[in-house]
């Protein structure tokens, strides 16, 4: 069947479970009245689950029995042909993988949906979908999380949202063709969407189902979160949660990652909300509790390996032992860059706007970096501080901040040229500032001022080292305040999966 786009002439109708676009209108309505409670949580069991259920398996290597662990686990795991061989490519030797979470309920049990309050079969929906980026030594991991209603290209079919890549998919593959060849094309384009989004090959796939993330949970237990704020969202998702840390699992779990209502970002702090359960995840089956517990293990291993379906050339156990070292504090999690979390398409639908392909592709390749040892700056000798004259100028906006820093520097043994106002009053950095050739000048004052940004000037008077002070100086013997970690900008907030610090 010839790829086009959706509505053009000739195009076949995708059946209503698949349809991406099938019961918009219903969807729009649940921002003005409460959602039936059958439909409710439906979507916050499938969140982590992929993480989760790949994961698990690292613990392998972990212990004495790893191997007989790796082995059960690729004899029980699912395989699917999810890597396609053309619309796939990018550059790099860190390994890529592609984890997803589909909505699914066809594995369980009349009871099951029943105990998960899980309602009926929503088809082939891939309402997760986590980018992971492991570097070639294996030292640490990165979690990039993409919005459903992402609006992207998705080829052959035109722009829509990100989770209609695999229902359109799995409608291409001919009727005659067995469910698992479907759901492989489905995978398939999935692929090619986020390969050409990112601009990364993406080298493995990972997909795992309701009941195998509500097997996982059972088995890992509680997690620990923490929120700035109490929460009261009875209405909607049913969170009800106090201020601060707190030990959640089961119902309470699910009310936890589906909350929308009520956050500042909406779908965006749900996101970090789900990156949060997810690390408490890992945190529990990277402790003590379950690496020296050998019965857990075995539990783990193998509900994950049942859960999963993954590529046909992805092996669990070289895998577990390339993550074996990696650390909470070594795997962060990160959103891809958004313009707007709140746009419409031309269906009034709401929407995820990305930013430009150049932007995502230069996001994704610094991931990808191999970091670069830094340079050492050769040392410079300092020399007796009687020797130094120094102008103080000050720039912090303190008044009167400029003298006291003379007197201290003349009680340190310093000699003061000069006192007065800098040029400006909104220095945020200290800065030491010298002519070329006085570099030991200027480091036996910054050796005093730890922290202080030391540069050359061209109008910077020979003999003398100027000392700009700025609103992060604190005194002369004492650190300057360090600056604020930059903002992730288009990439959004950076964890790590050891932070627990409090969210939304």
């Amino acid at each position: 069947m010839s790829p086009r786009s959706p509505g053009e002439p000739g195009d076949r109708p995708l059946p209503p479970r698949l349809d991406p676009r099938a019961g918009r209108p219903g969807r729009e309505r649940a921002h003005r009245e409460p959602p039936a409670e059958g439909q409710r949580r439906r979507r916050a069991i499938v969140v982590g689950r992929a993480v989760a259920a790949l994961l698990s398996v690292a613990i392998l290597a972990a212990s004495g029995w790893g191997w007989y662990l790796g082995r059960m686990a690729d004899a029980t795991v699912n395989r699917t042909d999810a890597i396609p061989s053309e619309g796939n490519e990018g550059a790099g030797e860190a390994l890529t993988l592609l984890l997803v979470g589909n909505d699914s309920r066809s594995d369980l049990t009349e009871e099951q949906l029943a105990e998960l309050n899980a309602g009926t079969d929503s088809g082939v929906n891939t309402d997760t979908m986590i980018l992971v980026h492991v570097p070639a030594d294996g030292s640490g991991a990165s979690f990039v999380s993409f919005p459903r209603d992402s609006y992207v290209e998705i080829p052959g079919h035109g722009k829509d949202k990100l989770n209609a890549a695999y229902a359109y998919g799995y409608a291409e593959v001919d009727d005659s063709a067995s469910e698992n060849q479907r759901k492989a094309g489905g995978a398939q384009l999935l692929v090619k969407t986020i390969s050409r989004l990112s601009g990364l090959e993406i080298d493995h796939y990972a997909e795992v189902d309701l009941l195998g993330f509500f097997n996982l949970t059972s088995v890992v237990g509680g997690v620990e979160v923490n929120l700035c704020n109490a929460v009261d969202d009875s209405r909607w998702s049913g969170a009800v949660f106090p201020a601060g840390k707190q030990t959640i699992s089961g119902a309470d779990a699910l009310k936890f990652v589906r909350q929308r209502h009520g956050l500042p970002r909406v779908d965006i702090d749900r996101i970090v909300r789900q990156q949060v359960f997810i690390a408490g995840v890992l945190r529990k089956m990277l402790s003590d509790e379950v690496l020296l517990d050998l019965g857990k293990q075995r539990e783990l291993v193998q509900a994950a390996a049942e859960s999963l379906t993954v590529d046909e050339n992805l092996d669990l156990l070289q895998l577990a032992e390339q993550m074996q070292s990696v650390t909470a504090a070594a795997i962060d999690f990160r959103t891809i860059p958004i313009v707007n979390p709140d746009g419409r398409d031309a269906d009034g639908r709401s929407i995820v706007e990305l930013e430009d392909e150049e932007t995502l592709h230069r996001f994704f390749a610094e991931l990808s970096e191999e970091p670069e040892e830094p340079a050492e700056a050769p040392a410079v000798e300092t020399v007796d501080p009687a020797s130094v004259d120094v102008e103080v100028l000050n720039g912090s906006g303190t008044s009167g901040l400029g003298a006291s820093a003379a007197e201290e520097l003349s009680a340190a043994g310093f000699g003061i040229a000069d006192t007065g106002n800098a040029d400006s009053s909104d220095y945020t950095r200290t800065v030491v500032r010298h002519a070329e050739g006085d570099e030991s000048l200027a480091a036996t004052l910054a050796a005093q001022i730890p922290g202080t940004v030391t540069e050359v000037s061209e109008s910077a008077t020979s003999g003398t080292v100027t000392l700009v002070l700025g609103s992060d100086f604190n005194g002369v013997g004492v650190a300057t305040t360090p600056e604020p970690a930059p903002e992730e900008g288009a990439g959004g907030d950076v964890r790590t999966a050891e932070d627990q610090t409090c969210i939304n």
